[in-house]
């Protein structure tokens, strides 16, 4: 799991969106990445006005963009999202390839 985090460098004149993060999950697998990007899509961010998510899958990725307008709401909502990553990953983990939604 690599993740990247920005911040703005002059805090006087931040923007809208000024604080972002990069996370990437390799799954090997196409069909797996895509189970997991199906089962996370469905939760929305709780405060769409300070925080946004944005998916996608790419050759067996997990690919999630985050911005916020705060450096606290980034970390609140990676947080988050990591928690509940960390639990679909397992639910694969543990049921194997086989499993289907």
């Amino acid at each position: 799991m690599d993740s990247v985090i920005s911040e703005p460098a002059d805090e006087g004149m931040l923007p809208e969106w000024a604080f972002s993060c990069d996370l990437e999950v390799d799954y090997a697998s196409e069909k797996n990445a895509s189970m997991v990007y199906a089962a996370l899509a469905v939760d929305k961010e709780l405060q769409p006005d300070k925080v946004k998510r944005q998916m996608s899958v790419f050759n067996g990725k997990l690919l999630v963009h985050f911005e916020a307008v705060e450096a606290r709401f980034l970390r609140a909502s990676f947080s988050a999202f990591v928690d509940i990553l960390t639990l679909a990953t397992k639910t694969i983990e543990h049921c194997g390839p086989s499993i289907e939604f």
